[in-house]
């Protein structure tokens, strides 16, 4: 059984720097794995033990993130016997259905029986690719999952809900997407670390795929930090300042 984990590589949080016109700086931000998908990474490592199968790695970016041999090391660190790239200068910043397509043709091109992804990236969340995936590779694809079990040839996947918890059993080739509750990620061991060196990374060009990148679907007016306002620092104290509270907050509001 091939089963794949895809991920994302995204800008450190607290390294972004919001300018005085609320606009973002990139440049002095490290690269990171998406946090969201080292779970998917996990799952991919745990079903892979469970059913003797091959666990392997898959990505889509532009150069300067694809080749972060720092992020290849980390990776691989954590498991997966095989890391796939797709490398293109056009991957700067692809939408949803961009990225879910580039990563239906390289999923193809390798062969799968389980995709897994986490439920959304750390920097934009959109919760969406993991599904425009199964759609475009026109497999099952179920999203919100928190426990996969191997179950002969299909895969028994759980989802919490309010008040309880749904079963499902799903075919192979399918496309699961995890939550964060799935499991908890090792942390790589010194040994995992330098081991990761020598598995086997293959980058991959449109080219290679036979793909040509769709236009996008999503056009991105602005993105602008929110504006950052001085608490008043007005304190209401007592069982008996109802109405005082409301009027601070009238006169705040007015």
């Amino acid at each position: 059984m091939n089963i794949i984990a895809c991920y994302k590589i995204v800008y450190e949080e607290q390294d972004i720097v919001v300018k005085p016109d609320s606009t973002l700086s990139f440049e002095r931000a490290e690269l990171k794995l998406s946090l969201y998908d080292l779970n998917a990474i996990e799952a991919v490592v745990r079903l892979a033990k469970e059913t003797g199968g091959v666990s392997k790695l898959l990505t889509a970016a532009e150069p300067s993130k694809a080749d972060n041999s720092k992020l290849r090391k980390g990776v691989l660190s954590r498991g997966p016997e095989e890391l796939f790239i797709v490398k293109d200068p056009s991957l700067a910043d692809p939408d949803t259905y961009q990225t879910a397509q580039v990563l239906a043709a390289a999923a193809k091109k390798i062969g799968f029986d389980v995709i897994i992804c986490g439920e959304g990236s750390a920097d934009q969340y959109a919760q969406q690719t993991g599904i425009q995936l199964g759609i475009a590779l026109d497999v099952p694809v179920i999203n919100a999952i928190s426990s996969i079990k191997a179950d002969g040839g299909k895969l028994t996947v759980e989802r919490t809900i309010e008040g309880g918890i749904q079963v499902f059993d799903i075919s192979t080739p399918c496309v699961i997407c995890v939550t964060s509750d799935i499991n908890e990620p090792a942390i790589p061991t010194m040994k995992d670390i330098l081991g990761a060196g020598k598995k086997p990374v293959t980058e991959l060009t449109f080219a290679d795929l036979g793909f040509t990148l769709p236009e996008n679907t999503v056009e991105i007016v602005s993105t602008l930090a929110p504006k950052q306002a001085e608490r008043k620092m007005i304190i209401v104290e007592g069982d008996d300042k109802v109405a005082e509270l409301f009027e601070q907050i009238r006169n705040e509001i007015k």
